[in-house]
Formats: structure tokens, C-alpha cells, sequence
């Protein structure tokens, strides 16, 4: 695991440490220190950690204007044990929101399990967006993953959807075929 590094081809256009709005504003990385683990095995030192001992991820591009953010994540989504959507939501989600966020992009291809908990703060995070016209969607999440996601229920907050060439787009293509495909969703 210790080579799988947050996407980095949009490093040109935003980072999360240099983002004033970010909750990871300001934070330092060490390209040689491995010190962040999911279980046993080291991660890159680039993921950032929001609080959780499983899962990690990294804020890949947030508009303000255009009101969406890209987050990638990597490990493992346990809410039965460590309770990570409420560090997450808590912690990051709430603050993107009242920078005016309300479309949320996870790009979950590197979790490896999710363990299902309590369902409020996925219920709270989904009617904050709604509200506002905004969504969530979670890409590429593993099928096994997936399969416990859906079993919890939890894909009526999040929606999954598959876009293995999502790296090909630039960042507002990859929104905007996203948003598009929601709008529609919502108006038929």
C-alpha cells in the first residue's frame, strides 16, 4: 500500500495545503517518512489523515465557485468500530460545506471494506446537500466493498458509480459529466 499515492496530475491546478478554505491548509509532507498506517501496512506519506486510524484521503481539487470538491480515499470505511463518517463529516465534509460545497466527488477505488455503523450522519450530510441542489457520489468503489455499502443502505445517500477513465478528464469535465448525469437523474 505504501505506493499508492493520491492522484497528482491536478497538482497544478489546486493543492489542498495551500487552499486557505481547506482543513488541510498549511499542512507538510514528508516524501520520505512513512509513518501513516491502515493496519500494518504503511501508506504514502501524501494521503492525509482527518482523525480516523483506517481511513485516509486527499482533497484532490475543490471549487468554490462551481461549488463541488474531488476527494480520494484509501484503507478502510469502518463505522461500526472507529465511526469514520462522523470524523469525516465532522471534520472535513462540514467544513467544505460552509465554504459553500454541495456536490462531493469520492473517488473510492482504494477502499479496501466498509463496515457499516449508524446511518445519521450520512442522512444529515445527504438533506445538507439536497437542499442546496447538491449531491453526492462515490466512483469506482471495489464490488466487495460495494457489496457491504449496499447492504447497509447507504448508496441512498452516497450513490456509486462506476467511471474507470475518470483520470483522463480534467477536473470541471469530470464534474461537469457528473453533474449533468445528476441533473437529469433528478429531473426525470
Amino acid at each position: 500500500m505504501h505506493d499508492i499515492e493520491p492522484y497528482y496530475n491536478w497538482r497544478h491546478i489546486y493543492t489542498s495545503e495551500e487552499d486557505e478554505r481547506s482543513p488541510f491548509y498549511r499542512r507538510q509532507y514528508s516524501e520520505f517518512e512513512f509513518t501513516a498506517t491502515v493496519y500494518n501496512y504503511y501508506i504514502h506519506p501524501q494521503w492525509d489523515d482527518f482523525g480516523s486510524r483506517t481511513l485516509y484521503l486527499k482533497v484532490l481539487l475543490a471549487d468554490y465557485e462551481e461549488q463541488y470538491v474531488v476527494i480520494e480515499l484509501i484503507g478502510e470505511w469502518n463505522d461500526a468500530i472507529e465511526n469514520d463518517i462522523m470524523t469525516l463529516k465532522r471534520d472535513v465534509i462540514d467544513e467544505f460545506e460552509h465554504q459553500g460545497i454541495t456536490k462531493f466527488i469520492l473517488i473510492a477505488e482504494n477502499v479496501l471494506n466498509f463496515h457499516s455503523g449508524d446511518k445519521d450522519y450520512y442522512q444529515e450530510w445527504f438533506e445538507e446537500v439536497t437542499d442546496e441542489q447538491g449531491w453526492i457520489v462515490c466512483l469506482n468503489m471495489p464490488e466487495a466493498t460495494q457489496y457491504d455499502f449496499r447492504k447497509a443502505k447507504i448508496n441512498y445517500y452516497i450513490e456509486l458509480k462506476e467511471l474507470s477513465n475518470w483520470r483522463t478528464y480534467k477536473p470541471f469535465h469530470l464534474f461537469k459529466l457528473i453533474d449533468d448525469e445528476q441533473n437529469r437523474r433528478i429531473t426525470i
